[in-house]
Protein backbone atom coordinates (compact mmCIF):
# COMPACT_ATOMS: atom_id res chain seq x y z
CA UNK A 1 0.00 0.00 0.00
CA UNK A 2 1.30 3.44 -0.93
CA UNK A 3 2.40 5.77 1.83
CA UNK A 4 0.45 9.02 1.93
CA UNK A 5 2.81 11.87 2.80
CA UNK A 6 1.42 14.82 4.75
CA UNK A 7 4.74 16.46 5.69
CA UNK A 8 5.80 19.78 4.24
CA UNK A 9 9.15 18.56 2.86
CA UNK A 10 8.50 14.77 2.68
CA UNK A 11 10.07 14.24 6.09
CA UNK A 12 7.63 11.40 6.78
CA UNK A 13 8.76 9.59 3.61
CA UNK A 14 12.38 9.46 4.78
CA UNK A 15 11.36 8.47 8.32
CA UNK A 16 9.05 5.73 6.97
CA UNK A 17 11.89 4.41 4.80
CA UNK A 18 14.01 4.04 7.96
CA UNK A 19 11.32 3.14 10.53
CA UNK A 20 8.37 1.73 8.57
CA UNK A 21 9.26 -1.78 9.77
CA UNK A 22 8.42 -0.80 13.37
CA UNK A 23 4.97 -1.84 14.59
CA UNK A 24 3.11 0.54 16.89
CA UNK A 25 6.05 2.92 17.26
CA UNK A 26 6.30 6.09 19.39
CA UNK A 27 7.17 9.66 18.42
CA UNK A 28 7.53 13.15 19.95
CA UNK A 29 6.51 16.11 17.81
CA UNK A 30 7.66 19.50 19.18
CA UNK A 31 5.95 22.32 17.29
CA UNK A 32 3.28 19.94 15.92
CA UNK A 33 1.24 22.87 14.54
CA UNK A 34 -1.62 20.93 12.88
CA UNK A 35 -2.75 17.26 13.08
CA UNK A 36 -2.99 16.96 9.29
CA UNK A 37 -1.55 19.86 7.30
CA UNK A 38 2.26 19.66 7.01
CA UNK A 39 2.21 17.03 9.73
CA UNK A 40 5.28 14.77 10.02
CA UNK A 41 3.42 12.32 12.31
CA UNK A 42 0.00 11.95 10.53
CA UNK A 43 1.11 9.00 8.35
CA UNK A 44 2.54 7.19 11.41
CA UNK A 45 -0.60 7.84 13.48
CA UNK A 46 -2.70 6.39 10.67
CA UNK A 47 -0.36 3.34 10.70
CA UNK A 48 -1.13 2.72 14.39
CA UNK A 49 1.66 4.68 16.08
CA UNK A 50 1.12 7.05 18.97
CA UNK A 51 3.18 9.77 20.67
CA UNK A 52 3.35 13.23 22.23
CA UNK A 53 2.21 16.29 20.30
CA UNK A 54 3.40 19.63 21.71
CA UNK A 55 1.61 22.71 20.32
CA UNK A 56 1.32 25.89 22.45
CA UNK A 57 -1.27 27.75 20.34
CA UNK A 58 -4.72 27.02 21.87
CA UNK A 59 -6.58 26.94 18.55
CA UNK A 60 -4.20 24.35 17.07
CA UNK A 61 -4.14 22.33 20.31
CA UNK A 62 -7.94 21.92 20.16
CA UNK A 63 -7.64 20.20 16.77
CA UNK A 64 -5.17 17.67 18.24
CA UNK A 65 -7.51 16.88 21.10
CA UNK A 66 -10.25 16.15 18.59
CA UNK A 67 -8.26 14.23 15.96
CA UNK A 68 -5.49 12.53 17.95
CA UNK A 69 -7.18 10.71 20.85
CA UNK A 70 -4.31 8.19 21.18
CA UNK A 71 -1.68 10.92 21.52
CA UNK A 72 -0.66 12.95 24.54
CA UNK A 73 -1.54 16.46 23.37
CA UNK A 74 0.14 19.25 25.36
CA UNK A 75 -0.61 22.99 25.01
CA UNK A 76 2.88 24.07 26.08
CA UNK A 77 6.17 25.27 24.67
CA UNK A 78 9.34 23.19 25.10
CA UNK A 79 12.39 25.02 26.48
CA UNK A 80 15.59 24.81 28.48
CA UNK A 81 13.71 25.34 31.80
CA UNK A 82 10.19 25.03 33.16
CA UNK A 83 8.33 28.35 33.39
CA UNK A 84 6.63 30.71 30.98
CA UNK A 85 7.57 32.55 27.82
CA UNK A 86 6.11 34.99 25.33
CA UNK A 87 5.19 33.39 22.04
CA UNK A 88 5.10 35.59 18.96
CA UNK A 89 2.44 34.37 16.55
CA UNK A 90 1.69 35.46 13.00
CA UNK A 91 -2.09 34.76 12.67
CA UNK A 92 -2.04 35.17 8.90
CA UNK A 93 0.53 32.39 8.39
CA UNK A 94 0.19 28.93 9.92
CA UNK A 95 3.42 27.61 11.53
CA UNK A 96 5.25 30.89 12.00
CA UNK A 97 4.76 31.18 15.77
CA UNK A 98 8.14 31.55 17.53
CA UNK A 99 9.43 32.38 21.02
CA UNK A 100 12.32 34.35 19.48
CA UNK A 101 11.74 38.12 19.54
CA UNK A 102 14.25 38.59 16.74
CA UNK A 103 12.19 36.31 14.50
CA UNK A 104 9.07 38.31 15.35
CA UNK A 105 10.88 41.52 14.34
CA UNK A 106 11.74 39.98 10.96
CA UNK A 107 8.07 39.16 10.40
CA UNK A 108 7.08 42.72 11.34
CA UNK A 109 9.64 44.10 8.90
CA UNK A 110 8.02 41.98 6.19
CA UNK A 111 4.69 43.67 6.99
CA UNK A 112 3.01 40.85 8.95
CA UNK A 113 0.99 41.43 12.07
CA UNK A 114 2.46 39.71 15.13
CA UNK A 115 0.47 38.73 18.24
CA UNK A 116 2.12 38.09 21.63
CA UNK A 117 0.88 35.14 23.72
CA UNK A 118 2.18 33.99 27.11
CA UNK A 119 2.38 30.18 27.28
CA UNK A 120 3.73 27.67 29.84
CA UNK A 121 7.16 26.13 29.19
CA UNK A 122 8.36 22.63 30.09
CA UNK A 123 11.58 20.82 29.35
CA UNK A 124 11.48 17.73 27.14
CA UNK A 125 13.13 15.82 29.99
CA UNK A 126 10.20 16.58 32.33
CA UNK A 127 7.68 15.65 29.61
CA UNK A 128 9.44 12.34 28.96
CA UNK A 129 9.63 11.72 32.68
CA UNK A 130 5.86 11.99 32.87
CA UNK A 131 4.67 10.38 29.64
CA UNK A 132 7.34 8.15 28.07
CA UNK A 133 7.49 4.49 29.06
CA UNK A 134 8.95 2.91 25.91
CA UNK A 135 11.35 3.51 23.03
CA UNK A 136 11.19 6.86 21.26
CA UNK A 137 11.59 6.06 17.57
CA UNK A 138 11.90 9.63 16.36
CA UNK A 139 11.91 13.18 17.74
CA UNK A 140 10.94 16.04 15.44
CA UNK A 141 11.64 19.69 16.44
CA UNK A 142 10.29 22.67 14.47
CA UNK A 143 10.08 25.77 16.70
CA UNK A 144 11.09 28.63 14.39
CA UNK A 145 14.60 29.40 15.72
CA UNK A 146 14.09 28.09 19.29
CA UNK A 147 15.60 24.65 18.54
CA UNK A 148 18.68 25.19 20.75
CA UNK A 149 16.57 25.91 23.86
CA UNK A 150 14.48 22.77 23.23
CA UNK A 151 17.61 20.61 22.90
CA UNK A 152 19.09 22.02 26.11
CA UNK A 153 15.98 20.85 27.98
CA UNK A 154 16.35 17.20 26.78
CA UNK A 155 18.27 14.43 28.62
CA UNK A 156 19.72 12.35 25.75
CA UNK A 157 21.55 10.07 28.15
CA UNK A 158 18.22 8.77 29.56
CA UNK A 159 15.93 9.00 26.54
CA UNK A 160 17.43 7.97 23.24
CA UNK A 161 15.24 8.74 20.21
CA UNK A 162 16.42 6.56 17.30
CA UNK A 163 16.20 9.41 14.77
CA UNK A 164 16.22 13.22 15.25
CA UNK A 165 14.62 15.56 12.67
CA UNK A 166 15.44 19.21 13.44
CA UNK A 167 14.62 22.29 11.36
CA UNK A 168 18.02 23.83 10.42
CA UNK A 169 17.16 27.11 8.65
CA UNK A 170 16.07 30.51 9.83
CA UNK A 171 12.27 30.99 9.67
CA UNK A 172 11.06 31.52 6.10
CA UNK A 173 14.64 31.48 4.84
CA UNK A 174 17.26 29.17 3.31
CA UNK A 175 19.91 30.51 5.70
CA UNK A 176 21.26 27.70 7.90
CA UNK A 177 21.26 28.09 11.69
CA UNK A 178 22.25 24.61 12.84
CA UNK A 179 25.72 25.85 13.88
CA UNK A 180 24.19 27.27 17.04
CA UNK A 181 22.86 23.95 18.36
CA UNK A 182 24.29 20.98 16.38
CA UNK A 183 26.99 20.36 19.00
CA UNK A 184 24.21 19.68 21.51
CA UNK A 185 23.28 16.67 19.36
CA UNK A 186 26.55 15.27 18.08
CA UNK A 187 28.06 15.43 21.56
CA UNK A 188 25.29 13.08 22.78
CA UNK A 189 26.15 10.16 20.48
CA UNK A 190 24.20 11.09 17.36
CA UNK A 191 25.54 11.02 13.80
CA UNK A 192 24.53 13.38 11.02
CA UNK A 193 22.66 11.51 8.28
CA UNK A 194 20.95 13.85 5.81
CA UNK A 195 19.91 17.45 5.06
CA UNK A 196 16.72 17.83 2.96
CA UNK A 197 17.06 21.59 2.44
CA UNK A 198 15.00 22.38 5.55
CA UNK A 199 15.78 19.75 8.21
CA UNK A 200 18.88 17.91 9.36
CA UNK A 201 18.58 14.19 10.23
CA UNK A 202 20.63 12.51 12.97
CA UNK A 203 20.78 8.83 13.95
CA UNK A 204 21.70 7.47 17.39
CA UNK A 205 24.99 5.54 17.26
CA UNK A 206 23.28 2.43 18.66
CA UNK A 207 21.03 2.43 15.56
CA UNK A 208 23.70 3.26 13.02
CA UNK A 209 22.12 0.74 10.54
CA UNK A 210 19.44 3.35 9.88
CA UNK A 211 22.00 5.73 8.30
CA UNK A 212 21.81 3.75 5.06
CA UNK A 213 18.10 4.59 4.77
CA UNK A 214 18.70 8.33 5.13
CA UNK A 215 21.44 8.95 2.57
CA UNK A 216 19.23 9.92 -0.40
CA UNK A 217 16.23 12.14 -0.98
CA UNK A 218 12.69 10.71 -1.27
CA UNK A 219 12.12 9.19 -4.70
CA UNK A 220 9.78 7.06 -6.75
CA UNK A 221 11.02 3.86 -5.11
CA UNK A 222 9.65 5.01 -1.76
CA UNK A 223 6.16 4.25 -3.18
CA UNK A 224 4.40 7.32 -1.79
CA UNK A 225 2.03 9.98 -2.94
CA UNK A 226 1.62 13.46 -1.49
CA UNK A 227 -1.52 13.95 0.53
CA UNK A 228 -2.77 16.72 -1.73
CA UNK A 229 -2.47 14.33 -4.69
CA UNK A 230 -4.23 11.61 -2.73
CA UNK A 231 -6.88 14.13 -1.81
CA UNK A 232 -7.17 15.15 -5.46
CA UNK A 233 -7.44 11.49 -6.50
CA UNK A 234 -10.04 10.89 -3.86
CA UNK A 235 -11.94 13.91 -5.10
CA UNK A 236 -11.53 12.59 -8.62
CA UNK A 237 -12.86 9.19 -7.54
CA UNK A 238 -15.71 10.91 -5.78
CA UNK A 239 -16.33 13.01 -8.86
CA UNK A 240 -16.20 9.88 -10.99
CA UNK A 241 -18.57 8.18 -8.61
CA UNK A 242 -20.77 11.25 -8.64
CA UNK A 243 -20.45 11.35 -12.42
CA UNK A 244 -21.40 7.67 -12.56
CA UNK A 245 -24.33 8.36 -10.31
CA UNK A 246 -25.04 11.40 -12.43
CA UNK A 247 -25.00 9.27 -15.58
CA UNK A 248 -27.20 6.73 -13.82
CA UNK A 249 -29.49 9.54 -12.76
CA UNK A 250 -29.34 10.94 -16.27
CA UNK A 251 -30.20 7.50 -17.67
CA UNK A 252 -32.96 7.16 -15.11
CA UNK A 253 -34.15 10.66 -15.97
CA UNK A 254 -33.99 9.75 -19.66
CA UNK A 255 -36.05 6.65 -18.95
CA UNK A 256 -38.42 8.76 -16.91
CA UNK A 257 -38.50 11.28 -19.77
CA UNK A 258 -39.36 8.45 -22.19
CA UNK A 259 -42.01 7.19 -19.80
CA UNK A 260 -43.30 10.73 -19.30
CA UNK A 261 -43.28 11.24 -23.06
CA UNK A 262 -45.25 8.02 -23.47
CA UNK A 263 -47.60 9.17 -20.73
CA UNK A 264 -47.80 12.55 -22.42
CA UNK A 265 -48.61 10.94 -25.75
CA UNK A 266 -51.16 8.69 -24.05
CA UNK A 267 -52.60 11.73 -22.31
CA UNK A 268 -52.65 13.59 -25.65
CA UNK A 269 -54.45 10.68 -27.29
CA UNK A 270 -56.84 10.49 -24.37
CA UNK A 271 -57.34 14.26 -24.57
CA UNK A 272 -58.06 13.91 -28.29
CA UNK A 273 -60.50 11.08 -27.58
CA UNK A 274 -62.11 13.16 -24.85
CA UNK A 275 -62.27 16.11 -27.24
CA UNK A 276 -63.94 13.90 -29.85
CA UNK A 277 -66.28 12.49 -27.22
CA UNK A 278 -66.99 16.04 -26.08
CA UNK A 279 -67.71 17.11 -29.66
CA UNK A 280 -70.01 14.09 -30.12
CA UNK A 281 -71.68 14.85 -26.80
CA UNK A 282 -72.03 18.49 -27.85
CA UNK A 283 -73.58 17.39 -31.14
CA UNK A 284 -75.94 15.08 -29.27
CA UNK A 285 -76.74 17.94 -26.94
CA UNK A 286 -77.47 20.21 -29.89
CA UNK A 287 -79.66 17.52 -31.44
CA UNK A 288 -81.43 17.02 -28.12
CA UNK A 289 -81.90 20.77 -27.78
CA UNK A 290 -83.26 20.97 -31.32
CA UNK A 291 -85.51 17.96 -30.66
CA UNK A 292 -86.71 19.51 -27.42
CA UNK A 293 -87.31 22.82 -29.17
CA UNK A 294 -89.26 21.06 -31.93
CA UNK A 295 -91.15 19.03 -29.35
CA UNK A 296 -91.82 22.20 -27.37
CA UNK A 297 -93.05 23.93 -30.52
CA UNK A 298 -95.25 20.91 -31.29
CA UNK A 299 -96.58 20.85 -27.76
CA UNK A 300 -97.20 24.59 -27.87
CA UNK A 301 -99.02 24.12 -31.19
CA UNK A 302 -101.03 21.25 -29.72
CA UNK A 303 -101.72 23.38 -26.66
CA UNK A 304 -102.95 26.23 -28.86
CA UNK A 305 -105.08 23.76 -30.86
CA UNK A 306 -106.35 22.27 -27.60
CA UNK A 307 -107.17 25.74 -26.36
CA UNK A 308 -108.98 26.50 -29.62
CA UNK A 309 -110.79 23.14 -29.43
CA UNK A 310 -111.67 23.84 -25.81
CA UNK A 311 -112.95 27.24 -26.86
CA UNK A 312 -114.99 25.60 -29.61
CA UNK A 313 -116.29 23.01 -27.16
CA UNK A 314 -117.10 25.80 -24.74
CA UNK A 315 -118.97 27.62 -27.50
CA UNK A 316 -120.77 24.41 -28.44
CA UNK A 317 -121.59 23.82 -24.78
CA UNK A 318 -122.91 27.36 -24.54
CA UNK A 319 -124.93 26.78 -27.72
CA UNK A 320 -126.23 23.45 -26.45
CA UNK A 321 -127.05 25.06 -23.13
CA UNK A 322 -129.00 27.76 -24.97
CA UNK A 323 -130.74 25.12 -27.09
CA UNK A 324 -131.44 23.12 -23.97
CA UNK A 325 -132.97 26.15 -22.32
CA UNK A 326 -135.04 26.77 -25.46
CA UNK A 327 -136.05 23.08 -25.62
CA UNK A 328 -136.87 23.13 -21.92
CA UNK A 329 -139.06 26.24 -22.43
CA UNK A 330 -140.70 24.69 -25.50
CA UNK A 331 -141.19 21.37 -23.68
CA UNK A 332 -142.67 23.14 -20.70
CA UNK A 333 -145.01 25.08 -22.95
CA UNK A 334 -145.93 21.88 -24.81
CA UNK A 335 -146.48 20.08 -21.55
CA UNK A 336 -148.69 22.89 -20.33
CA UNK A 337 -150.80 22.77 -23.51
CA UNK A 338 -150.84 18.95 -23.47
CA UNK A 339 -152.08 18.88 -19.89
CA UNK A 340 -154.69 21.47 -20.78
CA UNK A 341 -155.76 19.40 -23.77
CA UNK A 342 -155.97 16.16 -21.81
CA UNK A 343 -157.99 17.87 -19.11
CA UNK A 344 -160.39 19.52 -21.54
CA UNK A 345 -164.05 18.42 -21.89
CA UNK A 346 -163.78 17.95 -25.65
CA UNK A 347 -160.90 15.52 -25.19
CA UNK A 348 -162.94 13.39 -22.85
CA UNK A 349 -166.11 13.51 -25.12
CA UNK A 350 -164.14 12.42 -28.22
CA UNK A 351 -162.35 9.57 -26.48
CA UNK A 352 -164.63 6.75 -28.00
CA UNK A 353 -164.16 8.15 -31.49
CA UNK A 354 -160.39 8.31 -31.07
CA UNK A 355 -160.44 4.73 -29.87
CA UNK A 356 -162.23 3.58 -32.99
CA UNK A 357 -160.16 5.75 -35.35
CA UNK A 358 -156.84 5.29 -33.67
CA UNK A 359 -153.97 3.76 -35.52
CA UNK A 360 -151.16 1.50 -34.55
CA UNK A 361 -150.98 -1.97 -33.11
CA UNK A 362 -153.66 -1.28 -30.52
CA UNK A 363 -156.23 0.05 -33.02
CA UNK A 364 -159.35 -2.11 -33.69
CA UNK A 365 -158.25 -2.81 -37.25
CA UNK A 366 -154.82 -3.96 -36.04
CA UNK A 367 -156.42 -6.19 -33.45
CA UNK A 368 -158.77 -7.75 -36.12
CA UNK A 369 -155.74 -8.35 -38.43
CA UNK A 370 -153.85 -10.04 -35.66
CA UNK A 371 -156.80 -12.31 -34.87
CA UNK A 372 -157.24 -13.25 -38.57
CA UNK A 373 -153.52 -13.96 -38.90
CA UNK A 374 -153.71 -16.15 -35.81
CA UNK A 375 -156.60 -18.19 -37.29
CA UNK A 376 -154.71 -18.53 -40.59
CA UNK A 377 -151.56 -19.69 -38.81
CA UNK A 378 -153.53 -22.29 -36.90
CA UNK A 379 -155.27 -23.50 -40.08
CA UNK A 380 -151.96 -23.71 -41.97
CA UNK A 381 -150.42 -25.56 -39.08
CA UNK A 382 -153.39 -28.00 -39.06
CA UNK A 383 -153.11 -28.63 -42.79
CA UNK A 384 -149.32 -29.15 -42.62
CA UNK A 385 -149.57 -31.59 -39.77
CA UNK A 386 -152.10 -33.94 -41.51
CA UNK A 387 -149.99 -36.66 -43.08
CA UNK A 388 -152.86 -38.44 -44.86
CA UNK A 389 -154.09 -35.25 -46.45
CA UNK A 390 -150.56 -34.36 -47.65
CA UNK A 391 -150.13 -37.79 -49.19
CA UNK A 392 -153.43 -37.47 -51.05
CA UNK A 393 -152.81 -33.94 -52.32
CA UNK A 394 -149.10 -33.99 -53.14
CA UNK A 395 -149.37 -36.48 -56.07
CA UNK A 396 -152.07 -34.35 -57.62
CA UNK A 397 -150.10 -31.11 -57.14
CA UNK A 398 -146.86 -32.60 -58.49
CA UNK A 399 -148.59 -33.55 -61.79
CA UNK A 400 -149.23 -29.91 -62.68
CA UNK A 401 -146.42 -27.26 -62.74
CA UNK A 402 -148.92 -24.45 -62.65
CA UNK A 403 -150.58 -25.99 -59.63
CA UNK A 404 -147.09 -26.29 -57.94
CA UNK A 405 -146.39 -22.58 -58.54
CA UNK A 406 -149.78 -21.56 -57.25
CA UNK A 407 -149.40 -23.62 -54.06
CA UNK A 408 -145.91 -22.17 -53.48
CA UNK A 409 -147.16 -18.62 -53.85
CA UNK A 410 -150.09 -19.36 -51.57
CA UNK A 411 -147.80 -20.82 -48.85
CA UNK A 412 -145.41 -17.86 -49.05
CA UNK A 413 -148.22 -15.39 -48.72
CA UNK A 414 -149.65 -17.36 -45.83
CA UNK A 415 -146.28 -17.35 -44.05
CA UNK A 416 -145.94 -13.61 -44.52
CA UNK A 417 -149.49 -13.02 -43.37
CA UNK A 418 -149.06 -15.21 -40.36
CA UNK A 419 -145.68 -13.72 -39.31
CA UNK A 420 -145.67 -12.11 -35.80
CA UNK A 421 -146.46 -8.43 -35.90
CA UNK A 422 -144.16 -5.82 -34.46
CA UNK A 423 -140.95 -7.67 -35.33
CA UNK A 424 -139.47 -4.55 -36.98
CA UNK A 425 -141.52 -2.00 -35.09
CA UNK A 426 -140.07 0.58 -32.72
CA UNK A 427 -140.49 0.69 -28.99
CA UNK A 428 -143.99 0.44 -27.58
CA UNK A 429 -145.89 3.70 -27.16
CA UNK A 430 -147.54 4.22 -23.75
CA UNK A 431 -151.32 3.97 -23.78
CA UNK A 432 -151.68 7.60 -22.68
CA UNK A 433 -149.83 8.79 -25.82
CA UNK A 434 -151.26 6.45 -28.44
CA UNK A 435 -153.91 9.00 -29.39
CA UNK A 436 -151.32 11.74 -30.06
CA UNK A 437 -150.07 12.52 -33.55
CA UNK A 438 -146.56 11.26 -34.48
CA UNK A 439 -145.07 14.78 -34.46
CA UNK A 440 -146.19 15.23 -30.85
CA UNK A 441 -144.71 11.89 -29.91
CA UNK A 442 -141.37 12.89 -31.52
CA UNK A 443 -141.29 16.17 -29.57
CA UNK A 444 -141.95 14.34 -26.31
CA UNK A 445 -139.21 11.85 -27.09
CA UNK A 446 -136.72 14.69 -27.64
CA UNK A 447 -137.67 16.21 -24.30
CA UNK A 448 -137.25 12.87 -22.60
CA UNK A 449 -133.76 12.42 -24.04
CA UNK A 450 -132.75 15.98 -23.15
CA UNK A 451 -133.70 15.56 -19.51
CA UNK A 452 -132.62 11.90 -19.22
CA UNK A 453 -129.40 11.60 -17.12
CA UNK A 454 -126.28 10.57 -19.09
CA UNK A 455 -124.40 7.33 -18.38
CA UNK A 456 -121.05 9.11 -17.79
Amino acid sequence: MKLISYAQNLEDVLLWRALGHVTNGFYIDVGANDPVEHSVTKAFYDAGWRGISIEPLPSFHAAFLEQRPRDVNLAIAAGAENGELTLYDVPAVRGWASPEQSVAELHRLDGHEVAEITVPVRTLASVCEEYVDSEIHFLKIDVEGFEGEVLRGMDFRRWRPWVLVIEATLPNSRALNHGAWEHLVTSQGYRYAWFDGLNRYYVAEEHAELLAHLDIQPNVFDDYIPSHLDHAWRQLDELREQAGKGWEQAAAMERQAIELDALHQGAARRAQELEQESAAAHARHEQAVQHLEALGAQLRQQLRESELHAQQLDLQAQSLTAQLHESAAWGKDLETRLVATLNSTSWRITAPLRFIARRGEHSPAAIARRKAKGAARRALKWLTTREALRRALLPLIMRSPRLQALVAQTLAAAKQATAPEGAAAGPAVPAALRELPQSARDALEQLRRAYEPTSE
